[in-house]
């Protein structure tokens, strides 16, 4: 085997793995990727507004409030009013999100990062390099993303899990 196809079937296999991630996910625990972080950071790190999880998380407003509605008809979540400010909406974890948060695997991405951690200063800065030229040569330096390791478009991610019932229904 070249080089070439086996640096190709690397960049395969991070693809191949991170859609296997995010099916497990969405199969064994009924979330996408953005819906358990939103979880997660909720959390970790309390009520916030929707504006400040769509910012932490790098999605858009639209989206993060469909992540919402799904969590919250699922009763994952719960949106609260400020009894200040009326128009102020914070997002709380009721005991079913806390008990999904705490079944659901460790986010891809933060795996990484934690083996990341490990290697040494030097280690990382060549990993960046090398990546920061695969991403020059597959002339995708243009293309945003969240430094989340997800599968798919995160606009497409979004949408609920379909259980086996949903499927042979059709």
């Amino acid at each position: 085997m070249s080089i070439e196809e086996n640096i190709l079937r690397s960049i395969r296999r991070i693809i191949r793995a991170t859609d296997l991630n995010s099916r497990r996910l969405a199969s064994e625990h009924r979330l996408t990727t953005p819906q358990l972080l939103c979880l997660r950071l909720v959390a970790q790190d309390g009520p916030r507004t929707p504006g400040a999880l769509a910012k932490e998380m790098f999605l858009s407003q639209a989206t993060i409030t469909g992540v919402l509605d799904r969590l919250e008809k699922r009763g994952l979540v719960e949106r609260r009013r400020d009894q200040k400010d009326r128009r102020r909406v914070s997002i709380h974890l009721t005991a079913q999100g806390e008990d999904a948060v705490r079944l659901a695997p460790r986010p891809l991405h933060e795996r990484f990062a934690s083996r990341l951690e490990a290697l040494s200063p030097d280690e990382r800065d060549e990993i960046d390099r090398v990546l920061s030229m695969v991403v020059e040569m597959m002339e995708v330096g243009e293309v945003e993303a969240a430094p989340v390791i997800a599968y798919g478009d995160l606009e497409a991610s979004c949408q609920p899990a379909l259980t086996h019932e949903d499927k042979t229904r059709g």
